[in-house]
């Protein structure tokens, strides 16, 4: 029998499935496996989408989200989980129950409302079930601009409303947030990371001329191999924003659309 102790940590996502390939529960395992984690999913809806658009959203049933998740936790230790596309309040309840069965795990929250073509992946009236049920249970919420304006339900103007949307976000519950400046103009991205300890981080990078997709989801699912991986959070997001940095210079355009592809395996992180 191998040595647990020497078994790769066991991270699970729960998100949609990209048939792209780009975003989703794909980009997600890929992250994984590019940190030496053993990648575990529950899928929350089938997508059909491209580098093009998203054409088709069909979420799955609540009762196959619990028995998906309650197959994993009954056979993995899961070390760390990433939740990324829920959909719908009914699916934003399954999975906030499941929380309430397995404590555990750190649990880094990327609220998927957008995709990257504009096609919208989280209902309106969701946005609430989110706010309520898992934004407090969140280790670390990571929202872009778009998505923190509607998590906050007002506009962030400027350089200067970041680190006051941060501290409201924070305010909401979750134990820490990674506020992505991807959306704002400039030359350089940044990205500001608030937590309860009071520790705050700047993270910047030079603007990449490059439309990427899946860099959301990528992020949050690096944050979350590093937290399994035993790296404090601050020092996990800030490893995470360069791998994805990386992987967005290295991208590659392999479908007919203008989206790139992140490199995901661009490099092997060291534990």
């Amino acid at each position: 029998m191998p040595d647990r102790r020497r078994l790769p940590p066991s991270v699970l996502t729960i998100a949609g499935s990209d048939s792209g390939g780009g975003a989703g529960i794909q980009a997600d395992l890929k992250t994984f496996a590019a940190h030496g984690i053993h990648g575990l999913s529950v899928l929350t809806a089938v997508t059909a989408q491209n580098t093009r658009a998203v054409s088709a959203v069909h979420p799955v049933p609540v009762r196959v989200v619990h028995a998906q998740v309650e197959a994993v936790f009954d056979d993995f230790d899961i070390r760390a989980l990433k939740i990324g596309m829920l959909g719908t309040p009914r699916l934003v309840m399954a999975v906030a129950s499941a929380l309430v069965r397995h404590p555990d795990p750190p649990v880094v929250l990327d609220p998927v409302m957008v995709a990257s073509s504009g096609a919208t992946l989280l209902r309106p009236q969701a946005i609430g079930a989110m706010r309520r049920l898992l934004v407090p249970r969140a280790t670390l919420l990571t929202p872009n601009l778009p998505e923190a304006e509607l998590l906050l339900g007002r506009r962030i103007a400027g350089h200067d409303a970041l680190q006051a949307a941060a501290a409201d976000l924070l305010a909401l519950g979750c134990q820490a947030v990674l506020l992505k400046g991807g959306h704002a103009p400039g030359s350089v991205v940044r990205d500001l990371f608030l937590d309860r300890e009071g520790n705050r981080l700047e993270i910047r990078h030079r603007r990449l001329r490059v439309d990427g997709h899946g860099t959301g989801c990528t992020l949050s699912a690096a944050v979350a191999a590093r937290l399994a991986q035993g790296a404090p959070l601050p020092r996990a997001v800030a490893e995470a924003a360069d791998y994805v940095h990386g992987a967005l210079r290295e991208a590659t355009r392999p479908g007919r659309g203008k989206v790139s592809v992140l490199a995901h395996g661009w490099r092997q992180p060291r534990p």
